[in-house]
Parts: C-alpha cells; structure tokens; sequence
C-alpha cells in the first residue's frame, strides 16, 4: 500500500503567500510519509476578479509558480498533482487551466487542461464564467506513477461521467480531482459526485478543494476527501481551513472488486 494525501488551502490573491502555504503543507505531507499529494484548483491564485488570472499565467516550462513546484517536489521527494495554474496560449486574452504532475525528481511527467469550463448562473447575484478567460483543453490524462495508474479531473468536470469512463478504460485506478466548488453546489453536489465516480469506475478518487472565504470574498465549500473504489469516504476536512488529509492505496483490493464486477460492458 502507498499513503496519498489531498491538501485544502484557501487561497488569497497573492501568489507568494500561497506558495508559502502549499509548500507547509506539501512538507507536513511528507513528514507523515506521503508519496503523493495533490494541490486544490487555483492553489496559487484565487484573484480578486476573474481577469487576475491572466496577470500570472506563466509559459510553459518556466515560471515562478512551475519553479517552485518543481523545487517542492525534488527537495520533499514526493510525487506533487498541482491542482491548477494558468498556463499561456496562442490565444493573448486567454490561458489553459493546467495541471502539471510533477515526480519525486521534480520533473513534470504530464499535463492535464481542464475541458469542462464553469459557465453557470446560480443566482442573480452568483454566476461564473470561467470560458472568458480559459481556453478549454481537449485531452484526458492517464499516467503511470509509483502508487498506480493516475487519472485526472478537474473540479466541473466531474459533472461528466463519460470523461470518468474514458479514463477508466485508460487504466485509470486513481483520478484526482482538484476542485474550487462553490457553497451551493458544494453542499449538494460534492461528496455524491465523488463517491459516484468512484463507484461507477471502481477507482480511489482523491478531491483537493479550496475551503473558505477568499480575499475576493468568494466562499468555496472545501470538504476535501479521498473515496475508495466501494464508494466510502475513507477520510474527509469537514473545516473550511487549510490542511491535509491521508489515506492508503490498496491496488489488491482495488483489483479484487473489479475482478468481482465488471464495468463498462461493451453496448
């Protein structure tokens, strides 16, 4: 078995001071014998308005916040899934929300584009419009790391079964889930969602969310979790605070309830 973790932060809009958090956290993960951890969405930066984003996006390959991940990797020898960062495009006025998987080595091995976009009106008072500054990728990720087979998802997109099934018949035994969700949804949605993707692909599935009332003063519903492949919370934040949570990853047991029922039969 191998012990991952999911950190829960809440994220100012100032990058250094968040850089600072992820990387008490990253540490403290390792201390309790972590070989994996995984950042929320927006980890570095929850701006004050939605254009903030395109102040740090950085190109790919260099930049403070890939620097630093790349560092915190290497000096923790811990594999690190780093939620998201805004990554430049061909497009001026635009950037991808990118997840970057980082080796113990501190080497990116893979890059996930979050493909579904928060487009959403809640109420008068509430909506997001996330495609106005992001340019949605069009790629699932599916890679090989030292505790499994690693699928990634991001926060809105766990709305979407077929991308869950896709990564299921890639391999997947593990899908992260960086997520940023807002009270409302979060209370209704979060933890049926999670425990449903795990149990209709028999996979762990570890959520690193956001948790609190940001310096834009927009609230994020928080409850980190890790789900097994039977649907059960194995551990959860029930606080809206920074922190990690762990658990174990047992691939015999994982591969025992596939041999037991069989998914996704062919139509």
């Amino acid at each position: 078995m191998a012990k991952v973790a999911a950190l829960q932060m809440c994220s100012s809009h100032l990058v250094s001071e968040n850089l600072a958090m992820a990387a008490k956290l990253i540490a403290e993960a390792k201390a309790n014998s972590a070989e994996l951890v995984v950042l929320p969405e927006m980890f570095a930066a929850m701006g004050l308005k939605e254009q903030d984003k395109l102040k740090i996006k950085e190109k790919y390959g260099d930049g403070l916040i890939q620097n630093f991940l790349a560092e915190q990797a290497l000096k923790n020898n811990i594999w690190i899934v780093a939620g998201t960062i805004p990554i430049s495009t061909q497009t001026e006025n635009k950037a991808r929300a990118s997840c970057l998987i980082y080796n113990n080595q501190g080497v990116v091995v893979a890059r996930y584009d979050k493909i579904h976009l928060f487009d959403v009106t809640l109420s008068a008072r509430e909506s997001y419009f996330e495609s106005s500054t992001i340019e949605a990728g069009n790629n699932i990720v599916v890679l090989d790391t030292p505790i499994g087979k690693l699928g990634i998802a991001v926060c809105y997109d766990i709305r979407f079964p077929r991308l869950f099934a896709g990564l299921h018949e890639l391999g997947a035994e593990i899908i992260a889930i960086p997520a940023a969700f807002t009270m409302k949804t979060g209370a209704a949605h979060w933890e049926l969602l999670a425990r449903a993707r795990a149990v209709e692909n028999f996979c762990y599935v570890i959520g690193a969310c956001q948790g609190g009332t940001h310096t834009s003063q927009r609230q994020t519903y928080g409850h980190s979790l890790i789900v097994d492949p039977w649907g059960k919370i194995m551990t959860e934040l029930n606080e809206s605070k920074p922190g990690v949570i762990y658990a174990d990853i047992d691939l015999k047991y994982l591969a025992d309830i596939r041999k037991s029922i069989p998914l996704h039969p062919k139509l």
